[in-house]
């Protein structure tokens, strides 16, 4: 039995990705202002994209504390994000290679964008796993 359940890897992948995708939004959102003549509307999605992704966070910390995970240390590798977590007295691991930090974070990013993301398979039916 794993000691933490796929829910709770979700749960911690999305805690880990929803901070970065919050600072891209807040990026690009100086970028629009800088360099565009009418920034206003552009700026309007964005910051109800970023919006949606705090609840988002706040909701996945709240569930996070309902099941017992905490992380207590993230790392920047050349390779990508490395979290350490704890999962109902369990310590645990998790590495997020930069690759699907990349490809992860643009595609929720997109969804908040209220961009279609129906193209996009998940990893289980990408290799028809069941």
């Amino acid at each position: 039995m794993n000691r933490a359940e796929s829910r709770d890897n979700m749960l911690v992948k999305s805690y880990l990705l929803l901070p970065m995708i919050l600072s891209a939004f807040e990026r690009d959102s100086a970028i629009l202002s800088a360099h565009l003549r009418t920034p206003t509307p552009y700026l309007e999605v964005l910051e109800t994209a970023a919006a949606v992704a705090t609840t988002d966070l706040r909701d996945v910390r709240s569930e996070m504390r309902k099941r017992g995970i905490k992380v207590y240390e993230q790392n920047k590798l050349n390779t990508g994000i490395e979290a350490k977590f704890i999962c109902r007295g369990y310590h645990e691991r998790m590495l997020l290679l930069n690759d699907i930090v990349a490809a992860q974070a643009a595609i929720h990013m997109r969804r908040y964008l209220g961009l279609d993301i129906s193209s996009f398979k998940s990893y289980e039916e990408q290799y028809q796993i069941k």
